[in-house]
């Protein structure tokens, strides 16, 4: 009875250790967090397979194979900074990452932080009389490039062509955002900016001297700023002059040293909405190589804009501390991915601490993900996504029906088979595959293990291998009262003489599921965890739990007490 008893709370203590894994737990922000993490076909999300993108082919496959290990580190550094819980990135093959966000609410941002590449430059402005003289230069590559027949109808009109210092007008003093903890910003377009020209006058003065007709498909599209290196197009005409900017002889006949960029978003007057174009310096003043830190989204108090902070590392002050010692008073573009964020006037040779400012329009929320991706690191390569899956979770309360349903129906099935059939010995296995339940349930719960669909059929399975390992015990129990052992001996020896075909059924299949783990994704992965667990469990109490319960039986009955089975 001792030994008997030292079993008993063994199994006690493991259902307690179980059921208390299962109790849900309460989160940081005081929510109710589910003891068993549901995978995403169970509570829906979002399903990604995203890949480096290399259209000419020219990355090596040392290259390649680098560019995704760093891709697979960030986009992972990013998902854990966006808070989802217990999400799936892995690489899969040589050259693609899948990444599972289960429950989450918000599938497009989420998309936006996994595939936003954050590749930080700051860039000077460019002031200078190039950029004027190449204007004439720049439409007739367009002319050539594209011909005179499929340009825009506002181009093939033929009027006076502007004068150049017309266009550019004089050099203005505003500023899209300060930095370093200047705050002097005016993010408003000047008010007179439509009414100084407009894209069907040629921003001609009507004074001015009559020229000799010409097309100008991209310098009739251009509006004053009221800054130096900064023009304005109608948001309308975006497409068109970004069709422009993007051919091979624009950008041929684009000065030395010269780049452009849009800004990120529209700026609205007098009720027409305009989208600023930057001439800068092709050559940054520093990246975001160099950043070390960004500190979390906040709200300027004079102009209640969204406002990043972040830090340079030592190397990148000392650059940072020179390229703006040396533009003092001038323009410097904020630039992320192409986009220029904001433009402030350099005020003063800056260091280390600085701030990206999003201008009053932006989203608090926007700021918050950039802020966040600054974090996580840019990614070293752009990516693509090849495939796209968002799983409602009204599709996954469904799966999560029909799973219980199939699970209860089939140890409904296999309880009264084994009553039925087994008799006492049979219920003996029904309380052990109680226990099984509750020990499988408690280990997913215990370990952190994702319930999938799959999941679910690997825990009906698991069920069935549990039961297979008491008919196996109960056979071998049969043959040896049938021999004219008594019924100790024949529970002894049938125990002892079925363990070697349990256990090699276990391991073989352990195995397996180890190798679906390893080369798997998502819920092939949710199926071997499932499977792996309960085959643990079934053996656990196919074992110990059904020969305590045997045990315990014969003592109370009597060791010449015949066991009817």
């Amino acid at each position: 009875m001792r030994a008997i008893r030292n079993r008993f709370l063994v199994i006690i203590g493991l259902l307690a250790m179980c059921i208390w894994s299962l109790v849900p737990k309460e989160g940081p922000d005081g929510q109710k967090i589910p003891a068993i993490n549901l995978g995403l076909d169970l509570q829906g999300g979002m399903h990604l397979a995203v890949e480096i993108d290399d259209p000419d082919g020219t990355l090596t496959d040392e290259a390649r194979a680098d560019a995704i290990e760093r891709t697979l580190t960030t986009v992972r550094n990013r998902i854990d900074e966006f808070g989802v819980r217990e999400p799936t990135i892995q690489r899969v093959g040589d050259d693609r990452i899948i990444v599972e966000l289960a429950g989450i609410d918000d599938p497009e941002r989420a998309k936006a932080i996994v595939e936003r590449t954050a590749f930080l430059q700051f860039m000077i402005v460019r002031e200078d009389d190039n950029v004027r003289d190449a204007l004439p230069r720049l439409d007739r590559a367009i002319v050539q490039a594209i011909g005179a027949e499929n340009l825009p109808a506002a181009a093939v009109e033929e009027v006076p062509a502007p004068a150049l210092t017309q266009l550019l007008g004089e050099a203005g003093t505003d500023t899209l955002g300060a930095v370093e903890g200047d705050s002097t910003a005016a993010d408003e377009i000047p008010q007179d900016a439509g009414e100084q020209a407009a894209p069907d006058s040629g921003l001609v003065p009507e004074d001015a001297p009559s020229q000799e007709p010409s097309l100008r498909p991209l310098t009739g599209l251009l509006l004053e700023s009221g800054r130096p290196g900064v023009f304005l197009v109608a948001e309308e005409n975006v497409p068109t002059v970004t069709r422009y900017i993007e051919l091979p002889a624009f950008k041929t006949a684009l000065p030395r040293n010269t780049t452009l960029a849009w800004g990120v978003t529209p700026q609205s007057t007098s009720g027409a909405a305009y989208r600023e174009l930057y001439v800068l310096e092709a050559e940054p003043l520093v990246t975001g190589e160099y950043l070390a830190d960004a500190g979390p989204a906040t709200r300027d108090p004079q102009f209640n804009q969204p406002i990043v902070p972040f830090e340079m590392t030592r190397q990148g002050a000392r650059i940072f501390e020179r390229g703006t010692g040396r533009n003092v008073g001038r323009l410097m573009a904020i630039v992320l991915d192409g986009r220029v964020q904001s433009a402030p006037v350099i005020r003063q040779t800056l260091s280390r601490r600085a701030q990206i400012e999003l201008g009053a329009g932006s989203a608090f929320q926007e700021a918050q993900d950039l802020a966040l991706v600054l974090r996580a690191g840019a990614l070293p390569q752009p990516i693509r996504i090849v495939e796209e899956r968002t799983i409602g979770p009204s599709l996954g309360a469904d799966s999560i029906r029909r799973g219980r349903n199939a699970f209860l129906i089939g140890l409904a099935g296999v309880v009264l088979m084994m009553v039925w059939y087994y008799r006492i010995a049979g219920l003996m296995a029904v309380i052990a595959l109680g226990v099984y339940v509750v020990l499988v349930l408690g280990g997913l719960a215990g370990l952190g293990a994702t319930l999938t669909l799959p999941g679910i059929a690997g825990l009906i399975l698991s069920v069935g291998m549990a039961v297979d390992a008491n008919v196996l015990i109960f056979e071998r129990i049969r043959e040896e009262l049938d021999g004219g052992k008594t019924a100790r001996t024949a529970v002894d020896q049938g125990f002892q003489h079925a363990t070697s075909a349990i256990v090699d059924a276990n391991i073989t299949t352990l195995i397996t599921a180890a190798i679906l783990y390893q080369f798997g994704t998502g819920p092939v992965r949710g199926f071997a965890v499932t499977l792996s667990i309960g085959i643990i469990a079934s053996f656990f109490t196919a074992l110990f739990v059904t020969k305590t319960l045997f045990l315990f039986y014969l003592e109370r009955r009597g060791p010449t007490e015949e066991l009817n089975i």
